[in-house]
């Protein structure tokens, strides 16, 4: 095996940070387009119903993003892909801020979407690199980041409104800190042939097989499709359900996005001890019996911890999803991370809507036993990350 000089290769740590870098400046500029998206629909002059149909453009366009960007890696390498795409998710936020019709929103959230979803695979393939230059998991850590990310953009998104400050100067100021964070931490990131073994010319590379890809996109529907649901109904399920006030029913998704987030922190270090596999079935397992006990038990201090439990059981999954995507085969990284990362994007976009739709024909409670059977279907199936775990250890040795 060659290797190449020392003063070629970017820290490991030094790669790791500048991932985390990317992972919090992402869920940054996400949230930052969230809390203002009251603002934008004002200033635009557009209907609930016209902001939900824009919304699918930008969930589109996402997967749209994500389908390319999975090939590309591939191709022109994550060093290069990575910054370019937080460079376009940078400009691509002065458009919501300086719409000002239906058209021109529809306009600036299809790039939006299309670099957001760029950068989520970009960025994930990244480190699934890095990752294999560690001896131990640090995937759910990055995962994490983006959500400290996403907690910042609500409290200093929150802050600029109360100042009152225009939102295309907020978007504006956000896109020009993607810039500047993802063109400096540019300069540490890594190639995957860096940290691989090379393989021998005799070695046969079997690409994995197209039922096993699969196996961890529906996995990774599931999962975020659960998720999806408490993003956008927790809070509601406390005030519909147990009738308590809206400040009150604030606290339901909190204790899901405080518990997730703390989870996914801790998740690495159990991940190690105990397998991927194990990480996502009893994590799935937490969160069915989370989720059972906010549907069985109308009592709030009760709802929170199934909440909380219910995140906490969610906060593992998916990273150890994607880290088994990266490794099926290094010569396809991206491509296949792209398969996966969107299939769980789709279920995360549909995971409300299915939500909404079920309410129609029951309570909202009952409705969340879709999620509960996605969760126990997920115990079942995490078995298949078996193999998976074990297949880039027999490759180095």
């Amino acid at each position: 095996m060659t290797t190449a000089p020392a003063t070629a290769l970017a820290p490991p740590r030094a790669a790791r940070v500048a991932t985390w870098a990317y992972f919090g400046l992402n869920g940054f500029a996400v949230g930052m387009w969230v809390v203002h998206i009251p603002n934008v629909e004002r200033a635009t002059g557009i209907s609930h119903s016209t902001l939900g149909l824009l919304l699918l453009i930008l969930g589109g366009a996402a997967f749209t993003g994500m389908q390319v960007a999975g090939p590309l890696a591939d191709r022109l390498g994550q060093r290069r892909l990575v910054p370019a795409a937080g460079v376009l998710l940078g400009l691509s936020l002065f458009g919501p801020g300086l719409a000002g019709n239906w058209w021109t929103l529809g306009l600036a959230l299809a790039v939006f979407g299309f670099s957001n979803g760029s950068i989520d695979v970009a960025m994930n393939t990244h480190a699934v690199v890095v990752e294999r230059a560690y001896p131990r998991p640090i995937m759910a850590a990055f995962h994490a980041m983006w959500s400290i990310g996403g907690a910042f953009a609500a409290l200093i998104g929150a802050a600029a409104l109360h100042a009152g400050i225009h939102t295309a100067v907020s978007l504006s100021v956000c896109g020009v800190i993607c810039i500047v964070v993802s063109l400096i931490a540019s300069r540490f990131l890594v190639e995957a042939d860096q940290d691989e073994p090379e393989q021998s010319a005799d070695t046969e590379q079997v690409a994995p097989p197209a039922r096993l890809v699969w196996a961890l996109g529906g996995l990774a529907f599931g999962l975020m499709l659960a998720e999806g649901v408490a993003n956008d109904w927790a809070a509601l399920q406390f005030r519909d359900i147990l009738g308590t006030s809206t400040s009150t029913a604030a606290y339901a998704y909190g204790s899901f996005a405080v518990a997730m987030t703390v989870g996914r922190f801790a998740t690495d270090r159990v991940a190690a001890l105990i397998g991927p596999a194990a990480i996502v079935r009893y994590g799935a397992a937490l969160a069915a019996i989370g989720l059972t006990t906010v549907i069985l038990v109308p009592w709030v201090p009760v709802g929170l911890v199934g909440w909380a439990l219910f995140g906490l059981g969610l906060s593992g999954g998916v990273p150890q999803l994607f880290t088994a995507a990266g490794n099926l085969d290094p010569r396809a990284s991206g491509a296949l991370m792209a398969k996966v990362v969107g299939l769980g994007y789709v279920g995360l976009l549909a995971g409300p809507a299915l939500i909404g739709a079920l309410t129609h024909w029951m309570p909202l409670n009952v409705a969340f036993a879709l999620p509960v059977i996605l969760c126990v279907l997920t115990v079942l199936a995490a078995p298949v990350l078996r193999p998976i775990a074990a297949q880039p250890k027999e490759d180095a040795g």
